[in-house]
């Protein structure tokens, strides 16, 4: 299968890193690539992680015919970095999310625009569950948390009830089933003014994929990495992230915590400064191009 996607943001992200001939960069979800030839296109040496292999393939395979393209290519999760790099990088990108292939490509289990089996494991294969576990085994009150907490789903606790009750009957195994309970466990108004399926689908694929967790680990282990002067660049797409990202690029750049019009006594320093005050989205331009983009939010720091 090509791995077809379309790059979000894709000049202002690599923008946004300021890169050097020669200086290391990190692309921590390489996809197809859009960003990680860009950064090779000016002169950096690159570090690919994603945990799809179909990804990993596909960038490879556009770096390969790109002259001079000095990169790595790595199939894991982004969270591991450290386990991989030893040596500080002058520039990290995180580019999270779903993939267009992995969404487009029904058999992959993500989308409810189809019947599918229920998986969305990011990594297509790996993964000690897939959405079926998560369905099928969780109980009520950890299916309720996730679909609050992850899809912020209001009607979490009528669907879960439907779920419940139709896996006592028989497993659910596809997509399409899951999508017709959640339908029928709506109110009739939510079903006639748009699809009810998406939070619940987000839900599910958060957690299978544990993609808050590796979001929290990696922005960690990024920072770390990074070199004084480096830049981390995140793209998120959806409020879950953005609020993530937001309070850890505020605690990085916090100074004195001490309260206000009091001698300070703690010493803190930032240990990083916000190179975007506000989050860069995609322009009326970008969106025409890739409607997939419109929820796209882009921050940026940089390590004192």
């Amino acid at each position: 299968m090509e791995f077809k996607h379309t790059t979000v943001l894709l000049k202002q992200a690599v923008d946004a890193l300021n890169v050097k001939p020669n200086g290391l960069y990190i692309d921590c979800t390489a996809g197809g690539g859009g960003h990680s030839i860009e950064i090779a296109k000016k002169g950096g040496r690159l570090i690919c992680f994603d945990v799809d292999i179909t990804a990993v393939e596909s960038c490879e395979d556009r770096l390969k015919r790109l002259v001079g393209a000095d990169y790595r290519m790595i199939n894991a999760n982004f969270a591991d970095m450290t386990n991989y790099i030893n040596d500080g990088a002058n520039g990290i990108l995180m580019d999270l999310g779903v993939s267009s292939p992995q969404l487009d490509i029904i058999e992959r289990g993500f989308t409810y625009h189809g019947d599918a089996p229920l998986d969305m494991r990011m990594s297509a294969t790996s993964g000690t569950y897939s959405a079926y576990d998560v369905v099928n085994t969780y109980s009520e009150e950890e299916l309720t948390k996730i679909l609050y907490e992850y899809g912020e789903e209001k009607y979490a606790k009528g669907i879960v009830r439907g779920i419940l009750a139709a896996r006592q009957a028989a497993p659910i195994k596809t997509t399409g089933q899951l999508a017709e309970i959640i339908k029928r466990n709506v109110p009739l108004s939510v079903r006639n003014a748009k699809n009810p399926c998406k939070k619940t689908f987000q839900a599910i694929r958060i957690e299978v994929n544990d993609e808050l967790g590796s979001l929290s680990r990696g922005l960690d282990a990024a920072f770390e990495l990074l070199l004084p002067k480096g830049r981390l660049v995140v793209i998120t797409f959806h409020s879950l992230e953005d609020r993530l990202v937001k309070k850890r690029f505020a605690e990085l750049t916090a100074g004195c915590d001490c309260p206000p019009r009091l001698p300070c006594v703690c010493d803190k320093v930032p240990r990083a400064t916000h190179i975007t005050r506000k989050p860069i989205v995609p322009d009326e331009n970008e969106l025409q191009i890739n409607r997939r983009a419109r929820s796209a939010k882009m921050r940026v720091i940089e390590k004192s």
